[in-house]
């Protein structure tokens, strides 16, 4: 099977963004959700979260740069999980307003994660 690194899907009228077949077992144990580091979200599988992410943020109570990480991270933070039927995750009003998304929706993988956004925007970079 080929690995699928980017996809473009239009959000249904209940902000539900349908992930591929092929990536849906990535999934299975949710998702998590947060701001990117531009105008985008960050889509991590929530294993990615639980091991990799979380221990980064957990570094020294006094360092300013991992708290700016926390206040980017978790300000916003959604976990959810795909729902039975057609493999959906429902995107947040306040997110998709920070990323400027409207129907159309890109996502391309940066290696353990997703980077999701308006196609033009993402194009752009």
């Amino acid at each position: 099977m080929a690995k699928v690194d980017y996809f473009e899907r239009k959000l249904d009228d209940k902000r539900r963004l349908t992930i591929p077949a092929e990536l849906r077992n990535e999934f299975a144990s949710g998702a998590v959700l947060t701001r990117g580091f531009g105008t985008y979200l960050h889509l991590y599988p929530q294993t990615v979260w639980e091991k990799l992410v979380e221990p980064r943020l957990e570094g020294d109570l006094l360092d300013e740069r991992v708290a700016d990480l926390n206040v980017r991270f978790r300000m916003g933070k959604v976990e959810t999980e795909l729902d039975g039927k057609q493999g959906r995750i429902t995107l947040e009003q306040h997110l998709l307003d920070y990323a400027n998304i409207g129907r159309d929706t890109a996502a391309v993988r940066v290696g353990t994660y997703w980077r999701l956004g308006d196609p033009t925007v993402l194009a752009g970079m």
